[in-house]
């Protein structure tokens, strides 16, 4: 069964990007990308090393400009904008390796993302973070210094600050690396339950992570969008074999 799938209702598209393309000199890390994802929904992003995953995220929340394209956030072009005024809007980015402030408590630590990404008052604050904090299952451990935790609560602990921005999309850069198995699903039920109230965009290299949260999974293969569709359609492609594990190209269909 999917992961907050039964209950979650797609909404209005909350991100649209066409035509999206970057080069630097011969490489070639976006090339006439088009895809969408609305709330209510998870988008998986997949591919090789190199194929321009992290790149389209760095497109996406406005640390590399394109050299053409459009990206459109709750139907305004966002090309222009600085990476602030992007997070500031809704766009929020989780990474693979957790960057806390380790010497702030995790009550400081989202409190810090409440206040500054979503522009939270004293008094809204403090209500806002303890509910964060409860979705996110740190609320026991609001006391401790964010660089003592372990993994797993420091990947919680991120998604918990862009969470507390009042994030709109969600952008989860290989967030599952580096856990066991059992703490890969702990963390996948976790980010099932936002999907409901947020569009997520999800690179991971764990397939069975994605096929329990993401709706489609979209295939990049040197830049360009080579598949994309349902998760289990998705990954016993031939295409994805291919690609993953470097069959012959005249093999696949």
């Amino acid at each position: 069964m999917t992961v907050g799938g039964p209950g979650a209702i797609s909404g209005p598209s909350v991100l649209s990007v066409a035509g999206l393309s970057k080069r630097y000199g011969a490489i070639v890390v976006a090339d006439d990308l088009h895809f969408s994802v609305d709330q209510g929904t998870c988008l998986g992003l997949i591919g090789p090393n190199g194929a321009g995953k992290s790149s389209v995220f760095n497109l996406i929340a406005g640390t590399v400009k394109p050299d053409a394209g459009t990206i459109s956030f709750n139907g305004r072009d966002i090309r222009r904008l600085q990476p602030h005024v992007r997070a500031r809007l809704g766009i929020a980015r989780a990474f693979q390796i957790p960057q806390p402030f380790p010497h702030l408590t995790v009550y400081e630590n989202v409190l810090a993302a409440g206040s500054f990404g979503a522009g939270l008052t004293e008094a809204d604050g403090e209500a806002w973070t303890l509910s964060v904090l409860g979705r996110t299952e740190l609320i026991g451990k609001v006391e401790m210094l964010a660089g003592h935790l372990p993994l797993l609560d420091r990947k919680r602990l991120e998604l918990a600050k862009t969470i507390a921005s009042r994030a709109k999309l969600l952008l989860l850069d290989e967030i599952a690396a580096g856990l066991t198995e059992r703490e890969v699903e702990q963390l996948t039920a976790l980010i099932g339950t936002l999907k409901a109230s947020h569009a997520i965009i999800w690179i991971e290299h764990i397939p069975h992570a994605l096929k329990l949260v993401a709706d489609r999974i979209l295939v990049l293969h040197f830049g360009r969008n080579v598949l994309e569709g349902p998760p289990a359609d998705v990954m016993t492609s031939r295409l994805v074999r291919e690609i993953y594990m470097g069959f012959a190209a005249d093999d696949v269909a």
